[in-house]
């Protein structure tokens, strides 16, 4: 087995929560607004990986920031009524709850914040950094550098960062921690495909992991 970590740093959707009805129907009243068509929840899953700031100016070139306030208005009018924690989360938290946590997403910054109030996890994190904070997004390892330096600690191998996506674990290995997979990254062509440090089929089995690693010493 690998050494403990002494820290471990979560994304926040499809990671910790589903939120994803929220962000489905915020792309679709901005694709609308541009004439453009629908996405379903399968193609939200399979495509929305970067942070707005980088995937907006992809798909409306010149007029992204119309767009991203249009996004962000439906955005705000539901995620806090549709995010719910996903089934393994509450018990993964609660048995980590003795290491520093942290959260670094692409979602936007105070939007992050705002959910994770909302489900009263605030004391839970010691920091949590969203797209927009750092002086760029995943899959740069910068947002990982800010969380952890309010954290009060450094990168490296024993900071494990949890996520379940290609960019997540590109941003694990950008910051120099270790890369860990949550799922079965389906929407990213497999696990092989994201080639995880580690890799977890959820989040109790990881939070198993981890009591076994620390009753090792």
């Amino acid at each position: 087995m690998t050494a403990a970590p002494v820290a471990i740093l979560f994304d926040w959707d499809n990671t910790l929560i589903d939120g994803w009805a929220a962000i489905q129907s915020g792309l679709n009243t901005t694709f609308a607004a541009f004439g453009m068509p629908p996405w379903t929840r399968e193609m939200v899953l399979a495509n929305v990986r970067k942070s707005l700031r980088d995937s907006f100016p992809e798909y409306f070139g010149t007029e992204w920031e119309r767009a991203r306030d249009i996004f962000y208005d439906a955005v705000r009018a539901t995620h806090l009524e549709v995010i719910r924690p996903l089934p393994e989360s509450v018990a993964m938290l609660d048995a980590l709850a003795h290491l520093p946590l942290g959260v670094v997403s692409n979602k936007q910054g105070p939007l992050l914040r705002t959910e994770a109030g909302h489900l009263g996890w605030d004391a839970r994190f010691r920091a949590l950094i969203g797209a927009g904070d750092a002086m760029a997004d995943k899959p740069s390892g910068l947002p990982l550098h800010l969380c952890l330096s309010r954290m009060g600690l450094r990168a490296g191998r024993e900071v494990w960062y949890v996520g379940d996506t290609a960019i997540d674990m590109q941003a694990a290995r950008s910051a120099g921690c270790t890369a860990v997979l949550l799922g079965d990254a389906a929407h990213d062509g497999g696990v092989e495909s994201v080639a995880p440090d580690m890799h977890f089929a959820g989040g109790s089995a990881l939070a198993r992991w981890v009591q076994a690693l620390d009753k090792q010493g």
